[in-house]
């Protein structure tokens, strides 16, 4: 029950809508067990009395039930669920807003096909039980109760018989729910690595089908999906050996009921109509109590799905404001790192050991090294994605943590290495950080950005609707929407991720004249791995296993022969060099 206690928050506000159910489901049960009653009266008092003129009467009677228990039923329905939907609707939000503010540590190890599946399956699995779960198991109290209480009114020991078979019913049910609760969580842990592989092998699509490796990925889904049938199997298998047995218990209730209430109808202990009152109310017993494996099943999926869902409700959201954050509108941009030290709890050591550096404002910082030396570790610590472990980073003269978190990142302008756009328009994309830019700030952004051009000469120009992550773009055309992303919102910190990777020689060099005059004033972090990208840098700080190396501007770094920055500048100028005397040779041919 802690699952659901944990979950009170969601469900207790619409307490109301619960109530009406329960109370409409009282007037369904109470009407249920009234029919047995109208049996035994339309036997003995009717039919056997002679009372022929009666029989309009309680005919009317039965229709008039009938109506009523309809009408009760719709409502009790009804209310259910309404409290369900509404529960869900507030979890569901509640959930997705919380993966929202979940720190870049949790992402790294979750899988998206994992979180889709909780955020669907699971969350309609919790509301199936609050909808129409939770309604079965009390219709099942109130039955049982109301049908014994009607029982041991007509016949004390015929009642007792009936119920000497309950206990061991209720022993049965109770192991079905001990094993049948971890088979339904592996059910739900294999279908989301199901989903995951689907969703992993969708995005993938390109480099599956580039590589033909498309019988590797099917072979890989089919392991996944018999994991998913092999639950289910078990699942099955654990029903089949306990239902039948419920099954087999309910039966010799009705056989002892039936031989027991025939001698006692012989002895004339029991009226005709009285032991088919019994005949009937016996299996309102027999049958909530065999439906309980149903109810124990629904439930049971509904606390393993609760259980995934509290997860994430619960997990720390360790990079939040402090009590004492401030908020600024616009900050200048001063960075410093003092001996920062930063490990991402891996096996892999320290990302980053004792870094340290002074950007003041408008000054253009490169970085350069090889992949895994700490490059973007750096800008993530400056946005705050994650917290360093030792060392402080100051922004103007403050440490980072004494913003806030959304105005820090609103002054942080990123443009990332793999450029993600929305499926929305070109015009959306490119203002999502300021929703409220004029299509001239829009356009101006593009411009800088080299953009504006291509888009143009799209069918809808900055309307033009993008298909998911971007589809129909070139990698260069993503790219230069996403800096022109970053542009826009006039950041005073920006960083590029090695952000012209994607794009051709002349392009780059267009975007590299345009960022000339989009930093100034700026202060500006540059990764890149083309050293043609850091050479107007004021700094460049060279990183080898996460400690820097050399550092100093490009005609510094140069005079160090052996140095780290003079190997990478003469492999790269080297070959394009090489490249530019073959290209040569060619238009002499």
């Amino acid at each position: 029950m802690k699952t659901f206690l944990r979950l009170k928050q969601f469900y207790w506000p619409y307490k109301k809508y619960f109530l009406g159910s329960i109370l409409f489901l009282f007037f369904v049960t109470a009407i249920t067990v009234v029919y047995p009653v109208i049996l035994k009266v339309t036997i003995d008092d009717v039919i056997l009395a002679g009372n022929y003129n009666l029989v309009p009467y309680v005919a009317l009677g039965f229709i008039g039930i009938m109506v009523i228990k309809g009408i009760a039923t719709y409502y009790h329905q009804f209310f259910g669920d309404l409290f369900g939907i509404k529960t869900v609707y507030e979890l569901r939000n509640s959930l997705y807003k919380k993966l929202q503010y979940l720190p870049f540590r949790y992402y790294d190890n979750a899988k998206t096909g994992d979180l889709m599946s909780r955020l669907t399956a699971d969350v309609e699995g919790f509301r199936f039980f609050l909808s129409f779960g939770f309604a079965q198991a009390l219709n099942l109290i109130l039955l049982v109760g109301l049908s014994l209480g009607i029982m041991l009114y007509f016949s004390v020991p015929l009642a007792l018989l009936t119920l000497a078979a309950m206990p061991f019913l209720i022993v049965v049910v109770y192991r079905f729910d001990k094993e049948v609760h971890p088979a339904f969580k592996g059910i739900r842990k294999s279908f989301a690595r199901l989903t995951t592989k689907v969703q992993e092998n969708i995005s993938g699509m390109n480099t599956v089908k580039s590589l033909s490796r498309e019988d590797y990925e099917i072979d890989k889904f089919v392991n996944n999906n018999g994991d998913y049938k092999d639950n289910y199997i078990l699942t099955s298998n654990i029903w089949a050996r306990y239902f039948p047995l419920m099954e087999l218990i309910g039966q010799i209730c009705v056989v002892m009921l039936l031989g027991f209430g025939g001698f006692m109808v012989i002895n004339n202990q029991l009226a005709p109509g009285e032991l088919v009152a019994f005949f009937s109310l016996v299996w309102y017993i027999i049958g909530p109590l065999m439906n309980l494996g149903f109810i124990i099943n629904t439930f049971s999926q509904s606390k393993a799905s609760g259980e995934r869902l509290v997860e994430i409700l619960d997990e720390n959201e360790d990079i939040k404001d402090t009590e004492k954050a401030i908020t600024v509108e616009e900050l200048q941009g001063h960075v410093q790192f003092r001996h920062v030290t930063h490990s991402y709890g891996t096996e892999d050591g320290e990302a980053l050991k004792d870094i340290s550096f002074d950007a003041p404002v408008g000054r253009v910082i490169g970085l350069i090294g090889a992949t895994g030396a700490g490059k973007t570790t750096i800008t993530q610590l400056i946005s705050r994605f994650y917290e360093p472990n030792h060392g402080e980073i100051l922004i103007d003269g403050r440490d980072i943590s004494e913003y806030s978190i959304q105005s820090l990142r609103k002054n942080i302008g990123v443009v990332l290495q793999e450029s993600f756009l929305f499926s929305c328009s070109i015009r959306d994309n490119i203002s999502y950080g300021f929703p409220e830019a004029t299509l001239e700030q829009i356009q101006d952004a593009a411009k800088r950005s080299d953009a504006h051009e291509f888009i143009m000469e799209l069918p809808d120009g900055y309307d033009t609707i993008l298909g998911e992550r971007g589809m129909g773009l070139s990698g260069g055309q993503k790219q230069r929407i996403a800096i022109a992303r970053s542009i826009l919102i006039n950041p005073s910190i920006l960083i590029l991720d090695d952000a012209t990777s994607a794009v051709d020689m002349e392009t780059e060099a267009k975007i590299q004249a345009a960022f000339q005059e989009v930093m100034k004033g700026r202060t500006t972090f540059i990764i890149a791995h083309r050293i043609s990208s850091l050479m107007h840098a004021d700094e460049i700080l060279v990183l080898e296993d996460g400690e820097v190396r050399e550092r100093g501007t490009h005609e510094e770094l140069l005079v160090n022969k052996t140095g780290l920055y003079r190997r990478i500048y003469d492999i790269q100028f080297k070959d394009r060099e090489t490249l530019v005397e073959v290209e040569s040779k060619k238009v002499i041919i």
